[in-house]
This record gives C-alpha cells, sequence and structure tokens, in this order.
C-alpha cells in the first residue's frame, strides 16, 4: 500500500536508530496551536525540542517530520503497563487543531481518511496491534480493518475546562468516559493537557475516581 507524505524534516529527535521491533505504540495528538503554519514552525525549530514522526494538516496532507526509525520527542513523561518514556517505542502522529484554548474545532474528513490509511499503513508495516484513538467502541476494529478488539485499548479525551465546573458534574462527565470503556483496557485523557489554574484538589479526586474504576 503506497503512501504519499511531504518531507520536512526536524532537527528534533534521537540520533540512534531504533530497531523496527522497538515500536510498540501509535500515539495521536492535536496540536492544539492557533495555525497549522505556527504548528509545523514549532515541530520544526530546534529551539522547541519538540517533534513528531507525522503531521496531518487541514487538506488531509501527510508531512513527515521525523522517519519512524528515530525517536521523536512528542510524548514527554510517559508510561504505558511495563514501558516508560513511550518516545523510545511510539510513533507519533499530530493533527492540526487549534485545541480547546484556541478554537477547537472538528477534523476535517481529509484529515480522519488520512489518519486512517497512515494507521493501516503502520499497522501491516510493522505488524503491531497499536493503541486506538477516542470513537465509538462499536466502530473501532471496522475503521483500523481489525474485527477483534481485545489487543486494543481505549482512549477518552475529556475536555479539561470541565474540572472548573462544580464538582458533581466533574464527576458526572468522568462516570460517562469510565461508564464506555467498562471491563476493556482504557487510557483517560483529559484533552491536551492541563489549562493554568485547574484545582489540584479537584484533579486528585478525579485521578483517584478514574484509578478505583472497576
Amino acid at each position: 500500500m503506497a503512501l504519499k507524505t511531504i518531507l520536512n524534516y526536524s532537527p528534533n529527535f534521537n540520533p540512534k536508530k531504533r530497531p523496527s521491533k522497538q515500536i510498540k505504540f501509535i500515539i495521536f495528538h492535536y496540536t492544539g496551536m492557533k495555525s497549522e503554519s505556527i504548528a509545523l514552525e514549532r515541530l520544526t525549530d530546534i529551539q522547541s525540542e519538540v517533534s513528531c514522526h507525522y503531521l496531518i494538516k487541514n487538506n488531509g496532507e501527510i508531512i513527515k517530520i521525523v522517519p519512524d526509525l528515530y525517536i521523536a520527542w512528542h510524548a514527554g513523561k510517559s508510561s504505558w503497563k511495563n514501558y516508560k518514556s513511550l518516545n523510545q517505542n511510539s510513533i507519533g502522529i499530530e493533527i492540526t487543531n487549534p485545541g480547546h484554548e484556541h478554537g477547537y474545532k472538528k477534523f476535517t474528513q481529509k484529515q480522519i481518511t488520512s489518519l486512517l490509511k497512515l494507521s493501516k499503513f503502520l499497522i501491516k508495516k510493522y505488524n503491531k496491534d497499536f493503541l486506538s484513538w477516542a470513537i465509538e467502541k462499536k466502530y473501532q476494529g471496522k475503521k483500523i480493518g481489525k474485527n477483534n478488539l481485545k489487543n486494543f485499548c481505549l482512549q477518552g479525551g475529556m475536555n479539561p475546562r470541565i474540572l472548573f465546573k462544580k464538582e458533581v458534574e466533574i464527576f458526572k462527565e468522568v462516570d460517562k468516559y469510565l461508564n464506555v470503556f467498562k471491563n476493556h483496557p482504557y487510557i483517560f485523557n483529559l484533552g491536551h493537557g492541563l489549562l493554568p489554574k485547574t484545582n489540584q484538589h479537584i484533579l486528585q479526586k478525579v485521578v483517584k475516581r478514574v484509578n478505583s474504576f472497576k
């Protein structure tokens, strides 16, 4: 399966190549920047110390920023089961979107189509069952050509602005995501991160509620 990409390499990656068997995950992000051009500039700016392997533009174009076998800097301090610092074991895909701080927009159909195509390409190339994304569970396997979801982890991204609401409303929203996950492996996300002035006491309660979910 051919994959058309545009090269725009970033200097932000580890110089040592990794073996393909080290790649275990695909991690999806949205850029959370005011514009597409600002996002691309940041991902390729040596001073920013951030990057990814692929950027999907609004028009569906796929920009290759770091080659797959080099470690890009997109996941920061992270872990999954026994894996620490997921940059080492993942391919990072950024999807252009201003995010909640700059007027969140629906992803374009062209972006979604390109994301599916790129994901299928990587799954076939590395023969892996990667992390999936936050869409309804009944559609997940179909979207990436899998009929069995047992090897997939669901991801739910809650808007971090919800943490500024009343406590009862916050937990109602948290429970909504947890009840979708049910007994399936999952990652509970707070959008693209935490907003300034987030109440740490409330955040600790949310984390405790997620950790105690059964």
